[in-house]
């Protein structure tokens, strides 16, 4: 019987999924993932963490509740550093995050904390492969192979969301092998959807946003839709660069739509409770009056936030564009 590595459907999960999962499958585990959000999920997560942590830490702690006993190997990678943005890393949550989890949750299986840090060199990435594969005992050769065929899945995976896919819509395109259909209305609106792809994409804590903008005629914009060298060139307009990973990407984000002037407003999906999340907050607002005084508008979530209150802003939101079109 294959050993059980279990992926928790949160956090890194929207952006390196496909990688991690294709490299596991292909040296031999079984992949095993935890179902997507729900209301035992949060209310596990509420339990089991810390009272000051964000609620997408929360959240963690509520996918690792929901699948540690179904797995021999949790893994939970220490993120570090990603892109060579001299200052930029993770934010400290995600550096700590598999000693947060070992001092909350009790009876955990074996976490698989690998460091990622792929700063040091080309092949830093086939480094943390090797070692991973070596600790299960697996050949060079098929470590080798598995890797490749993992950078590709992953390549796929992002070029997908590059021609306007969101990640569940790329992910169930790359499962079933063929061309899944986009969930988005075309809409008469377009509306660039902002923040860390953890509350972008997750539909239970961000109360399926996207779709509720589809409804009100509005199609929806994301970070992961812009080429990544792209996104990254956009770094030249800022003096200094934030100090995490997702902070950056959204501010680039930001500022790649409001140049090319091709969005109708911009939305951003913030963690209440979240210090780097409140600074970016501020200043993408700043930057929209400067850009030719973009409508803006702050949507913060929490695990208190209810349906009645995002509606209501939503479509008041949505009416003020529709008018101002119009004029």
């Amino acid at each position: 019987m294959p050993v059980r590595v279990g992926i928790p459907r949160y956090l890194g999960y929207f952006t390196f999924y496909p990688l991690w999962k294709t490299f596991f499958e292909e040296i031999g585990l079984e992949v095993i993932t935890s179902p997507p959000t729900n209301q035992q999920i949060l209310n596990d997560g509420v339990a089991e963490a810390v009272n000051d942590a964000c609620i997408p830490i929360k959240l963690y702690h509520g996918h690792v509740v929901a699948i540690k006993d179904q797995v021999d190997v949790l893994f939970v990678p220490r993120f570090v550093k990603v892109r060579k943005l001299e200052t930029e890393t993770f934010c400290p949550k995600f550096l700590g995050l598999p000693d947060l989890l070992r001092a909350s949750i009790n009876n955990l299986p074996e976490l698989l904390d690998t460091r990622v840090e792929l700063t040091s060199g080309r092949f830093e990435l086939f480094r943390i492969a090797r070692e991973i594969g070596e600790r299960f005992g697996v050949s060079l050769a098929r470590i080798t192979r598995a890797y490749i065929l993992a950078c590709q899945a992953l390549r796929r995976y992002r070029g997908l969301m590059c021609k306007g896919m969101l990640s569940d819509d790329a992910l169930e395109c790359m499962e079933k092998g063929n061309q899944a259909s986009k969930r988005q209305n075309l809409g008469e609106l377009s509306i660039a959807v902002l923040g860390y792809p953890y509350l972008v994409y997750d539909h239970f804590i961000n109360m399926d946003l996207v779709k509720k903008l589809n409804g009100l005629g509005a199609k929806a914009f994301t970070a992961e839709m812009i080429p990544p060298g792209r996104l990254l060139r956009e770094a030249k307009n800022m003096p200094k660069q934030m100090f995490w990973y997702y902070s950056n990407r959204a501010i680039h984000a930001a500022y790649y739509y409001l140049k090319k002037k091709r969005v109708d407003g911009i939305i951003h999906v913030t963690a209440f409770a979240c210090g780097p999340d409140a600074m970016l907050d501020r200043l993408m607002e700043m930057e929209s009056k400067k850009w030719g005084r973009m409508p803006f508008l702050t949507l913060s979530i929490d695990e208190e936030t209810g349906t009645g209150g995002v509606d209501t802003r939503l479509e008041a939101f949505i009416d003020m564009l529709k008018r101002r079109s119009v004029k």
